[in-house]
């Protein structure tokens, strides 16, 4: 058997028109052109020449003359029940989607974010799927990916923190803006009285870099005084920053609400660890933290509650 003998047999594909399943089944159910165009928003001559489509495409009349009214055919009345269940699936396939029920969900979420994020998001996060989406879990992921391919590629749902490394098509949100304080246990001299620039050099400090940087603002804003700091240890995250400052003498930054906003949960680690926060006297730019995620997820119900809830926790209202 030759292929290109098979292929010059083949019958080609139809030519398929919605539009002709919505015509056939104004007609049968309305049996007349007229009250049929009326119903589509048309003109009897369009619904007509429509008609005479369906009847070639079909090889039956559909519709004929009985006195003053059209009648069906019996195969017409064959397809009346079947058109009419094609429209209906027609309808709700392109009608837009009328939001999600929280509590029908079932979907695990995975969101990539700093320790310190996702120990502020996770409690609050799980207290809201509890009471309205009890079918909803969440992974929370370290900032191992670079988030651009992670979420173009669908490994995570969410990137949260500072967003600073977005690829052209990735959406991003901000959702609070921060400042950073200093986080010293409670007995360490630096508690006592008002904190200085030079009270804060002097001190040791534990960094936080996921790269190993001894360096970061702080050093830029003490330098711009003509100081220095020194930093005993560089760990990756602020938990483990601020567990350190929380047994021992050292110093770390931990972000915190600007002056007359709302707390932040984000400083909620802190304080369980019995840190107390200082504000630091030097201009150190403010960090913003925001939410990112690839623009397929945007019309989607289930992650619009995921993205509503991370508003919720990571946002919280001003008091009245």
């Amino acid at each position: 058997m030759q292929v290109s003998s098979v292929i010059s047999v083949s019958s080609p594909a139809p030519n398929l028109d919605a539009n002709l399943a919505v015509a056939l089944d104004a007609l049968l159910a309305e049996q007349s052109v007229t009250r049929a165009a009326a119903r589509l928003r048309t003109s009897p001559a369009a619904m007509s020449r429509t008609l005479a489509r369906l009847r070639r495409v079909l090889q039956d009349p559909l519709l004929v003359r009985a006195g003053q009214a059209m009648v069906p055919t019996p195969r017409a009345e064959e397809l009346r029940d079947e058109a009419a269940a094609v429209v209906r699936r027609l309808e709700a396939l392109l009608t837009p989607s009328g939001g999600v029920d929280p509590a029908a969900l079932r979907r695990t979420f995975t969101v990539q974010a700093a320790d310190l994020v996702g120990a502020a998001l996770t409690p609050g996060l799980l207290g809201l799927a509890r009471r309205r989406a009890p079918g909803v879990s969440l992974r929370v992921l370290a900032e191992e990916w670079e988030a651009g391919p992670a979420l173009r590629e669908g490994r995570i749902d969410l990137e949260i923190g500072a967003i600073d490394h977005v690829d052209p098509e990735t959406r991003v949100e901000e959702l609070v803006t921060l400042r950073m304080a200093a986080g010293v246990r409670a007995g360490h001299p630096l508690a006592e009285g008002t904190l200085t620039a030079a009270g804060l050099a002097a001190a040791e400090h534990v960094a936080v870099s996921r790269r190993g940087r001894f360096t970061g603002p702080l050093d830029t804003a003490l330098a711009a005084q003509g100081l220095s700091r020194q930093v005993g240890a560089v760990l990756p995250g602020h938990l483990a920053a601020m567990a350190l400052a929380a047994v021992g003498d050292v110093v770390c930054l931990v972000p915190t609400a600007l002056p007359g906003e709302p707390p932040s949960p984000l400083s909620d680690a802190a304080h369980a660890m019995g840190l107390r926060l200082l504000d630091i006297p030097l201009p150190l730019p403010p960090v913003t933290i925001g939410m990112a995620w690839h623009p397929r997820h945007t019309a989607d119900g289930a992650h619009q509650w995921l993205r509503a809830a991370v508003r919720h926790v990571l946002r919280p209202p001003r008091p009245e």
